[in-house]
């Protein structure tokens, strides 16, 4: 088999895991769906390469108001690798206990709302720390992580506590211990990773599971659509509408900052 090969037969492993997660899916769905239909927002939170699914669920094509997408350059600026901005300085702050506490200090939270909180191994120290302080304004917590790399791996916080332990629903990637997936014969260490695969699927069974709940309910969400499938006028009128929908439902998290 060959290397590609190897890696799509690990990918269909990958389905499989996500599939059988489908009563996870729909309760973590109920959950954002009640948010969302009570005019609140899900916080969606991952630090380094977790930001992709963070951005996979809003805002991009097929993606809908309702989600507020908390992403820190600092965590995820990757693309300089070294020097100012560098991935090391990345990984540095990725453990920084307290950063987490003044990120959520620029949202008025509140009981009702709902958060995703990203991270394959669930072990640094500002994702668990992101999810406790969730839980402690009394917001409800769902998390993604690779069980098995995560099992494997020792924890930074401060109590040795987990993403999972912060968390109410608790979703698979379906990831390897060290997310690499593929041996290559020769090579001591395994390369192409799985973890973005599995969110990425985790995340949009999601988003799909909410978008029915909301059309149900008589509130169909406002899609972010290609003028390819529904003609250019429309797509610019559902781009305004729904980043307008954004915008209100954020200004409330503002509003009553300090009061």
């Amino acid at each position: 088999m060959t290397p590609a090969l190897q890696y799509l037969a690990a990918s269909e492993k990958l389905l499989n895991r996500v599939r059988f997660q489908l009563p996870l899916i729909q309760q973590t769905a109920d959950m954002f769906a009640k948010t969302i239909l009570a005019g609140r927002m899900v916080h969606v939170f991952g630090s380094g390469h977790s930001r992709i699914l963070v951005e996979e669920m809003w805002p991009r094509y097929g993606s809908f108001p309702g989600f507020n997408p908390i992403v820190e350059l600092s965590l995820t600026f990757h693309n300089l690798v070294i020097g100012a901005n560098g991935q090391r300085q990345a990984m540095f702050l990725e453990n920084v206990s307290g950063l987490a506490n003044r990120i959520l200090r620029n949202f008025d939270l509140k009981p009702g709302d709902s958060a995703l909180v990203i991270s394959s191994g669930g072990c640094n120290v500002v994702p668990v720390e992101m999810a406790e302080e969730f839980q402690k304004r009394g917001v409800k917590v769902a998390a993604i992580i690779s069980t098995t790399h995560s099992e494997a791996s020792t924890s930074r916080h401060h109590d040795g506590k987990k993403l999972q332990d912060f968390a109410g629903i608790v979703l698979d990637t379906g990831a390897p211990v060290g997310d690499a997936m593929v041996k290559i014969d020769g090579l001591e260490t395994p390369v192409a990773p799985g973890s973005t695969v599995g969110g990425c699927l985790l995340v949009n069974a999601i988003k799909a599971e909410v978008a029915d709940r909301l059309t149900k309910a008589g509130q169909p969400p406002k899609v972010l659509t290609a003028g390819a499938v529904v003609g250019p006028e429309k797509a610019t009128e559902l781009f305004e509408a729904a980043y307008d929908e954004h915008a209100r439902r954020i200004a409330r998290y503002y509003a009553g900052l300090g009061a």
